[in-house]
């Protein structure tokens, strides 16, 4: 796995073969950030990385500038990887905390600009994820809420959808407060 683009373009990440992690693969980042680069200023953005895994939607948004990142997993081994990266990756201001997604924004009082969830594909609580995300107002207004999902899934009818593309095997869905931009 490589950092894609950014002030550590080219970087390795080499996780521990140990940690139950499903990562995105580089052709579906460089899509996904190809979308984002249009609708997204990663230097101003505050950013949450649900399910975080490996990190490397983190060490993505570090790599563009993003000042404030929030990665999130109920795994140990993947927080203490994506904290042990982060202190390599000098100024990437990734922060990491402990917990199962849905109890962390069951708990959340902040908001964010840009939100990333990537839930194991086995899960049949999407929908209520996105539910929870808007319910607890923890999208900032302008803000984007990214599903990761498997290809052949269709989120157009969980509210609040925007859009959505897919790579390869890997569908992104975009949520938003108030519709789409495009």
């Amino acid at each position: 796995m490589r950092i894609i683009a950014g002030k550590y373009k080219g970087r390795t990440i080499v996780p521990p073969p140990n940690l139950p992690v499903r990562p995105t693969t580089d052709f579906a980042r460089t899509g996904l950030f190809n979308l984002l680069s249009t609708r997204v200023d990663f230097e101003t953005c505050s950013c949450l990385d649900l399910f975080a895994g490996t990190g490397a939607i983190s060490y993505e948004l570090a790599s563009r500038g993003c000042p404030s990142i929030l990665a999130v997993d109920r795994h140990a081994g993947c927080t203490n990887f994506i904290a042990s990266m982060a202190t390599k990756l000098e100024g990437s201001n990734i922060r990491t905390v402990k917990s199962d997604s849905s109890k962390f924004l069951l708990g959340c009082n902040l908001q964010f600009d840009l939100i990333f969830a990537d839930p194991p594909f086995d899960i049949t609580y999407r929908a209520d994820l996105v539910h929870l995300v808007f319910s607890k107002n923890i999208l900032k207004p302008e803000g984007y809420l990214i599903l990761e999902h498997p290809s052949k899934e269709k989120t157009d009818t969980i509210p609040c959808f925007d859009f959505s593309r897919t790579y390869g095997n890997v569908g992104f869905s975009f949520f938003r407060k108030f519709g789409s931009t495009e």
